[in-house]
């Protein structure tokens, strides 16, 4: 065994400790299929939202990892339910006035409101294939609607239909009273308005194959349950995808936590063998409610792309997937730096630490090398003190802090100065407030001043900062109070970098101006 192998046996990264569980599914003998199959489901009722992406960027984290401990080959399959029936219109699409007639019509017969594609849910798969394929995630898409006509399902459906009331006894013990005088684990497709149909079955014919059962209007219709005349309830579909496909693993969310003997259990009477699970926890939106697909709160992928990496993005996926995490716009920043902290990094590290650098999961293994020699944060800070809405600007500064610097040899330094342009914009500018300084402060920032001003030593962000230290030492306690003036006064914001490495980026004869500007009272003016 390597010692990559050797190390990756013990690692405490969670893909390594996901993967190893995974590899004692079969320790006595390999999968007869050939190999270990993955899977990620995908309700396409609404726009995709970055918990899917989520999703699948985990999932294949803990499929490189496996590779890394194991010789068996492996397959991702991305599943999309998209012959599930829309059940409510999305707030959060155009022209949605027009969806309410197709109300409980599978989503690939919903017409596309944006007017793209065929349907509105091959709108929204194509969506999620389109970023997962400018990701460069390996996987294989199927979709509901094409997997219940085309047959692949047939013999799963058949084996239902026999195994229906074992089916229906685990379904029961999980329903309110009233909802198991109604409840089927079969929802027709109605032949004539190809609505899914929440009706009681009057009959299963296991030796047919078919089910009865009554329409709105009173009429009694009799359909196979194989070739996509009827779907399976979302519970009992979750179970028998498994079975069919013979799934060695799959993740899902908290909300799905309860559900896990429901699908264990229909898995296993349908004559299969559950996967290994690993349930995270959710998403949420700036007030602490889950992300909704519908509803479109939180983030979307191509909100967090217009303002940051899609490593960055990765980066936040990997972190503490068993932790509720708060998702909104003001994460960016520090997911941003953090990355390029722990890229940083990833060359002095040991191979054991390397392996528990997020980095190495996300990048599996091949690690480029960080040319941020400006955080994030700062260039935000850089782009609000110079009003920029060109990263151009951004440029200026950064060639007299590094002059060996440029966008052609700094490409993730360039990407990220037009980011932070975009970001300020967005979110820095409409937010500035500044306000004049007290009697103290005012003091303290002629000091500062006169200090920079008479500035002949280096132009190091630590000895810059020694200076910042020694105008705040004996006239603020706490310290903060003397940084957050620095902020409100300068930046017109609560909260901002740390000062000397700011001085140092911005220029020091540039920093003595906008102290002169904030003491004479220009930016309130402005503002």
């Amino acid at each position: 065994m390597s010692e990559i192998r050797d190390l990756a046996m013990k690692s405490k990264a969670w893909p390594f400790e996901e993967a190893r569980r995974l590899l004692k599914r079969y320790e006595k003998a390999p999968p007869e299929k050939g190999f270990v199959l993955f899977e990620t489901g995908y309700g396409p009722s609404g726009l995709p939202h970055i918990g899917t992406f989520g999703e699948v960027m985990r999932t294949t984290m803990i499929r490189r990892a496996f590779e890394t401990i194991s010789d068996i080959p492996t397959r991702l399959i991305c599943f999309s339910d998209d012959l599930d029936g829309m059940r409510k219109v999305p707030d959060n699409v155009p022209n949605n006035e027009m969806l309410y007639e197709h109300l409980q019509r599978p989503l690939t017969s919903v017409p596309d409101p944006f007017g793209e594609y065929e349907s509105f849910g091959h709108h929204n798969n194509a969506m999620l294939r389109r970023f997962l394929d400018t990701f460069g995630f390996e996987y294989e898409f199927y979709s509901a609607t094409e997997f219940y006509a085309s047959g692949q399902f047939d013999e799963v459906l058949k084996r239902a239909a026999e195994r229906y009331d074992d089916i229906m006894k685990i379904m029961m013990a999980s329903l309110r009273e009233e909802r198991q005088q109604t409840y089927s684990i079969f929802l027709p497709i109605h032949p004539e308005t190809g609505r899914v149909l929440y009706v009681p079955i009057k009959e299963v014919d296991a030796a047919a194959g078919t089910i009865t059962f009554d329409d709105a209007d009173g009429r009694e219709w009799t359909l196979p349950v194989t070739g996509g005349n009827v779907k399976l309830q979302w519970k009992p579909d979750f179970g028998a995808r498994w079975a069919a496909l013979d799934v060695d693993f799959e993740m899902y969310g908290k909300d799905h936590s309860s559900n896990t003997p429901i699908y264990d259990g229909i898995c296993k009477v349908l004559g299969g063998r559950p996967p290994e699970h690993f349930v995270y926890e959710l998403f949420l939106d700036d007030k602490g409610e889950k992300i909704s697909k519908s509803k479109g709160n939180g983030l979307t992928i191509d909100e967090w792309l217009t303002y940051a990496s899609t490593e960055s993005l990765a980066y936040f996926m990997y972190q503490k997937p068993k932790t509720a995490k708060r998702m909104f716009f003001d994460v960016i920043p520090r997911a941003m730096d953090e990355y390029h902290q722990q890229l940083a990094a990833y060359p002095g590290q040991s191979l054991e630490q390397k392996l528990a650098n997020p980095v190495h999961h996300i990048h599996n293994g091949d690690v480029p090398e960080s040319r941020m020699v400006v955080n994030y944060s700062m260039l935000l800070n850089l782009a609000s003190v110079a009003s920029a809405h060109d990263k151009g600007v951004l440029w200026g500064f950064i060639r007299n802090y590094a002059p060996e610097a440029s966008p052609e040899t700094h490409p993730d330094l360039d990407a990220a100065a037009g980011y932070a342009v975009k970001y300020y914009e967005d979110f820095v500018a409409p937010m500035k407030q500044y306000r004049l300084p007290s009697d103290l402060e005012r003091e303290a920032l002629t000091d500062l001043r006169d200090r920079l001003a008479a500035w002949d030593g280096p132009v190091d962000g630590e000895a810059l900062q020694g200076e910042v230290f020694a105008c705040g030492r004996e006239r603020f306690e706490p310290m903060r109070d003397w940084f957050k003036a620095l902020y409100q006064v300068l930046l017109g914001a609560d909260q901002g970098p740390r000062f000397g490495s700011f001085v140092a980026l911005y220029g020091v004869k540039e920093t003595v101006a906008l102290i002169d500007k904030a003491l004479a009272g220009d930016f309130l003016a402005e503002n």
